[in-house]
């Protein structure tokens, strides 16, 4: 006895006619819903964008209106005593402004009438050493190319170190990780904290030796204070039990971060917060814009203030440059009292929290303005702190592995050397992006070949050599060195470089961090090969991390 229901071939195909006219109409709804909420994730996307940039706009319009109040009180000092015709003087000083100018002054400068004036506090309340040195907050050393509107400002405060220094590791691993688009949205602003103008001038020659061409494009700014601008250290409040030289330390760096902060407001419509000690990894920058973005587009986390890509300390904090004043501001009141991060903490605390309600509530309204990213984007790669004797090896487990090499499509090319890799670590797997190079220690005459299989025009190349767990395994007094393809020999090229025996044209060298990059000469055109020439004896082995020849055509 059958219980089922018989499936004859009318009823089957019906099934299915009914089945494809459900089907479809559905389908066809999903991919236009689907469209359609894409498109109005970018259109929110772009309407958060412009929202920050209107922010921005309005932070900087405000700090003219600060200006035009100043000035306008300058030029109306002199009614406070009465001396109205001395006030219609100053006044008509400003008939060379603008019309918009003259009359936003002279709105301004209707307090200057009344008996006396409302006196905010400034700065100088917080800290009056300042008024002791009119020139306390110029920079005592500044190279700038005055760049501004940017979408990204990165800060990164430095300071001597006891041991080891890992600035300008920390700039190149920066650079390498954006690309074109996202290095034409960013700038980096170097603060040294030093008012030794010897060793400020030390560090920032070293700066502008290793990045010229980025400091000639205002993408890298370096910046130091006055020596004026500190406080007397030995004078400070021991404050939380902590000892005199770490209170001095802490004291200072809140200082230094206000001052970083402040220089940079004005350059972009975010700021991140880095230090002299971290890495990154490939797009920071498009994930950090794409996250802030998608976060203001969100009703409920537009009013976010701080968007948080690293777990540790104060790395990887972003800001809306609008928002930077609350921040300049606290450091300076509570400089003397408490750390930088525990004073960021404290901020937004202050913002949210009830006294009326429990942790729980509170913690929930502050997580609303302070937002974490996961995977972290930095990780901590200092062990020796900027306080003596503090040993810092915390890590961020969060960020994961750092990488080993970085991959990147190459000409085809037959590649040798005579120096002996270690295990599975050649020069081939390198060459094509699958790993990096490890060898035995190089010697006299070594050689790292990479023979084209076609004639190639190269237009840039770079090589890094060491890693951050083996810094020291890099090329020392190595050349680069082209094989032309068919460069006539009476050209005169050959006369504007140093040449082999063999007929290689040496055209640049490892530097002193191990790396060797470059712009080929269009006039040497194609070319056959292309070697490293190793000319000394070398202590340490050799790693070769990241090989590119850009913007090659085969011919």
């Amino acid at each position: 006895m059958k219980l089922g229901l018989t499936s004859t071939p009318l009823r089957q195909r019906n099934c299915f006619l009914a089945s494809i006219l459900i089907l479809v109409p559905c389908t066809i709804l999903f991919l236009v819903i689907g469209s359609d909420f894409s498109a109005e994730q970018t259109m929110a996307q772009r309407v958060a964008e412009f929202q920050m940039r209107m922010q921005y706009l309005e932070s900087m319009y405000r700090a003219k209106q600060e200006d035009v109040a100043i000035l306008s009180q300058y030029l109306g000092m002199s009614s406070q005593n009465g001396d109205m015709t001395n006030m219609s003087f100053n006044l008509n000083l400003l008939d060379g402004l603008s019309a918009n100018s003259r009359s936003l002054i002279r709105n301004v400068s209707t307090s200057a009438k009344l008996p006396a004036n409302l006196r905010l506090p400034t700065v100088f309340h917080f800290l009056p050493h300042l008024l002791d040195d009119p020139a306390s907050l110029r920079p005592a050393y500044l190279q700038s190319k005055n760049r501004q509107g940017v979408s990204i400002v990165l800060g990164i405060p430095t300071v001597k170190r006891d041991k080891q220094s890992y600035l300008l590791e920390t700039v190149d691993n920066l650079i390498a990780n954006m690309d074109d688009d996202e290095q034409n949205e960013t700038m980096i602003v170097i603060f040294i904290g030093e008012s030794d103008i010897d060793y400020v001038t030390q560090v920032a020659s070293g700066i502008c030796s290793r990045f010229s061409t980025f400091i000639d494009s205002g993408f890298i700014e370096i910046i130091a204070p006055a020596a004026s601008y500190y406080p007397d250290m030995t004078k400070l409040r021991q404050t939380l039990n902590d000892s005199v030289e770490r209170v001095r330390w802490r004291s200072k760096q809140n200082l230094d971060f206000a001052y970083l902060m402040a220089y940079t407001q004005p350059k972009g419509a975010f700021y991140v917060q880095l230090e002299d000690d971290i890495l990154t990894k490939k797009g920071f920058i498009s994930i950090m814009k794409n996250f802030a973005l998608e976060k203001t587009a969100k009703k409920e986390q537009s009013q976010w203030f701080v968007l948080d890509f690293c777990q540790l300390g104060f790395i990887g904090k972003m800001f809306k440059s609008a928002d930077l004043p609350w921040l300049i501001t606290f450091f300076q009141m509570f400089f003397n009292e408490k750390p930088v991060d525990w004073l960021l903490y404290h901020l937004i605390y202050t913002k949210v929290c009830s006294v009326e309600k429990d942790a729980k509530s509170c913690k929930q309204e502050m997580s609303k303005l302070w937002i974490h990213y996961k995977p972290s984007l930095f990780q901590h790669i200092g062990t020796t702190s900027s306080l003596k004797g503090k040993v810092q090896k915390l890590k961020d487990k969060q960020f994961g592995k750092i990488p080993n090499f970085y991959p990147h499509n190459n000409p085809p090319a037959v590649v040798k050397t005579g120096i002996q890799h270690y295990k599975s670590y050649t020069l081939q797997k390198a060459y094509i992006g699958e790993s990096f190079f490890w060898g035995l220690m190089p010697q006299p005459g070594d050689l790292i070949e990479f023979k084209f299989n076609n004639p190639v025009e190269i237009q840039r190349y770079l090589f890094r050599s060491g890693n951050f767990e083996q810094p020291s395994d890099r090329f020392y007094n190595t050349t680069v060195e082209v094989l032309p393809y068919n460069l006539a020999e009476d050209s005169p090229v050959w006369s504007n470089y140093n040449t082999t025996t063999d007929g290689f044209l040496i055209v640049g060298s490892f530097n002193e961090f191990g790396i060797a990059e470059g712009a080929m000469d269009a006039k040497i055109g194609k070319l056959k090969e292309l070697r490293l020439h190793v000319y000394s004896d070398s202590q340490n082995w050799v790693i070769l991390r990241e090989i590119l020849l850009q913007n090659y055509t085969i011919r």
